[in-house]
């Protein structure tokens, strides 16, 4: 994929502490020409992250390349990063300039950078040490002033212990490596993002305006871990909108799963009594009264905890109101602030 000079960057949205830190991490590293990894959990946005690398550097007038390097097979990825000569091998009837190239004074990203070949590799490491490129089949060397942005979800130190990523090339590319923190520890942000890409989705579906979410479901919202971060969610709200069967009333009840259904494929057969995970029974005799205290203590604190002492949020991550929230507090004598 190549992204032109005029392209501009996609609105981030995000006020979660651990998030602001990692945005101002990139303003840091943005107007560097070292290269840079971009490392996260699937669905984290780090695409956006490596963006805004390049569209807040000196370079930003110059073109980004994007590049999926799992989508392709080694020999066309060899093509498509370092070009080839007409004739270089069957089929190549023209030259065809490489990514590299293309992107000279500018930047190149490359995304799924754990899937790439050794030999790849090495060909990708040189050109970082040295500026330098060869097309297939040809003989010129080719001088490139480029910027490398790598992301990935995998973990290339493991992968360089085990000999499947060149730990020469990390150390090339890791200059500096900024993490994407994962949407559970930005708890801050679900409802923003929700009611943003809600909004997007009405507008889509040309609906005048969009309700809004029932304070049901903005709980669940909350309340959910989101494994796949914040494309998940993103389809979640796309999916439970579009579904909704009448625009002008809130939104009650979220499609979390897309595969939910009473007629499921091979759906498993549920756990016998002797089979599957047991749970371990409690141990009695045992004070009813006094364990459900200490288990609802446990979860207020939780809930402040994970809300980072937002009690708003952390009324909403329960299931109760502000007012019920504060209630359970001073009935345990529970610190609002850390």
């Amino acid at each position: 994929m190549l992204m032109s000079a005029t392209a501009q960057p996609q609105q981030i949205i995000g006020e979660a502490p651990a998030f602001l830190e990692m945005l101002e991490h990139v303003s840091r590293a943005a107007p560097l020409s070292k290269p840079v990894l971009v490392v996260g959990e699937r669905g984290t946005g780090k695409e956006l992250i490596a963006s805004r690398l390049h569209f807040l550097s000196e370079r930003w007038e110059q073109r980004v390349v994007k590049v999926n390097c799992a989508a392709l097979t080694e020999s066309i990825l060899e093509s498509e990063l370092f070009g080839h000569e007409a004739g270089a091998f069957t089929g190549a009837s023209k030259t065809h300039i490489g990514h590299f190239e293309r992107a000279d004074g500018g930047t190149l990203i490359l995304d799924e950078l754990a899937t790439i070949s050794l030999r790849m590799q090495e060909k990708i490491l040189r050109t970082i040490e040295y500026g330098e490129v060869q097309r297939v089949g040809g003989s010129d060397t080719l001088l490139v002033d480029v910027r490398i942005v790598g992301s990935t979800n995998a973990d290339l130190q493991r992968l360089a212990v085990e000999g499947q990523f060149r730990k020469d090339l990390l150390d090339r590319l890791a200059f500096d490596v900024i993490t994407v923190p994962p949407l559970r520890e930005r708890v801050e942000d679900i409802l923003p993002l929700a009611n943003a890409f809600a909004i997007n989705m009405a507008s889509e579906l040309k609906w005048s305006y969009f309700p809004g979410f029932s304070s049901r479901a903005s709980s669940a919202l909350l309340r959910n871990r989101w494994p796949g971060n914040v494309r998940e969610l993103k389809n979640t709200i796309e999916r439970t909108v579009y579904r909704s069967a009448n625009q002008d009333q809130v939104i009650t009840t979220l499609a979390l799963d897309p595969f939910d259904t009473p007629f499921r494929i091979d759906e498993p057969p549920a756990p016998t009594s002797t089979g599957g995970i047991k749970r371990r029974p409690p141990l009695l005799p045992a004070d009813l009264k006094q364990r459900l205290l200490d288990t609802e203590e446990e979860l207020l604190s939780a809930a402040l905890e994970k809300a980072r002492f937002n009690q708003r949020l952390a009324a909403d991550l329960l299931g109760l109101s502000y007012h019920q929230f504060r209630g359970r507090l001073r009935k345990f004598d529970i610190r609002s602030k850390p």
